[in-house]
């Protein structure tokens, strides 16, 4: 999908502004010497070439056809991903959400350019791999730095550091090392696929925004969103999802307009305790940026 992991710096030493996707998945196992000896058939196919943080409804719904496809053929035993870092949490868990695999479907990454004096790239692949390859493994899966995190909880919390990636209170599901999987959890997975969504994934998303609430927040932040015609609303609230006073007016009138309100912490660890009983909006444990997946998921569901 291009990223980091296939980009190019000016120098060796040109960690931060390089221009990502600019090599393809193809050169990126080329240069990998463990994975051109690989005992079992790899196949590389280029999907889309583009630095995360510019990912689009498009790609998305290109990636989820493709990979649908693959699950289905019985020939295929798992599936690598090569993905930028910015946007990472959210493909991951739209894969999961959507297509609930039983075979392994592994994202990865890279914090380094490929040009880079030392770049981490080729090992995130090769342990990808390694994972996607061992029997029993299943779900959607992000491997990084030898950690392997699980598709709701995996969350990006550094900009530079190789280690980026975080799974909050639930730790990660396993570590890659030495070419071995150690397992510390079960693989993702109890949930029914929601493949039937794929047609309406391929068209215009419905209007679904994500609102901060902070310290003096304003109830023009949810009335522009109205008036620029939004479906649904994420709102990340303060603690324990707290909203503050001066939005919950707009909020009520947007739920009484017909928008659907979907309630989550901008916390990054914990989950919401004891949630008040007259609540404006329904609780989502999943971060901001995951909610607003769901709800969109939702209001494709209720749409057809």
């Amino acid at each position: 999908m291009g990223g980091t992991i296939a980009g190019l710096g000016s120098s060796p030493a040109d960690h931060t502004h390089y221009v990502a996707g600019q090599l393809g998945v193809a050169q990126l196992v080329a240069a990998v010497p463990a994975l051109a000896e690989w005992t079992q058939p790899l196949e590389v196919e280029q999907l889309a070439q583009l630095d995360s943080k510019d990912m689009d409804t498009r790609t998305w719904a290109h990636l989820l056809q493709r990979v649908a496809a693959l699950l289905d053929d019985e020939t295929v035993r798992g599936i690598v991903i090569t993905h930028g870092t910015d946007t990472l949490e959210e493909t991951a868990y739209l894969l999961h959400a959507v297509l609930a695999p039983a075979k392994p479907v592994v994202i990865t990454c890279a914090m380094r350019p490929a040009s880079a004096l030392a770049p981490d790239g080729p090992q995130n692949l090769l342990d990808a791999v390694t994972l996607a390859s061992q029997p029993g493994v299943q779900g959607v899966l992000a491997v990084c730095a030898g950690v392997v995190h699980g598709p709701q909880e995996v969350q990006k919390v550094h900009p530079y550091r190789l280690d980026a990636f975080v799974s909050g209170d639930e730790g990660p599901l396993a570590y890659v090392e030495a070419g071995r999987v150690r397992q510390l959890r079960a693989w993702p997975g109890g949930h029914r696929p929601r493949r039937d969504l794929l047609p309406a994934l391929a068209r215009p998303w419905p209007r679904v925004a994500i609102v901060l609430s902070h310290a003096d927040a304003q109830a023009w932040m949810v009335a522009s969103l109205l008036a620029a015609g939004v479906q649904g609303l994420v709102v990340a609230g303060t603690g324990n999802a707290t909203v503050h006073r001066a939005m919950e007016a707009t909020l009520e009138e947007a739920r009484a307009r017909g928008v659907r309100l979907l309630r989550t912490s901008r916390c990054a660890l914990g989950q919401v305790v004891e949630p008040s009983a007259d609540s404006m909006a329904d609780l989502s444990t999943l971060s901001p940026v995951k909610a607003r997946i769901a709800l969109a998921l939702d209001l494709m569901a209720d749409a057809d």
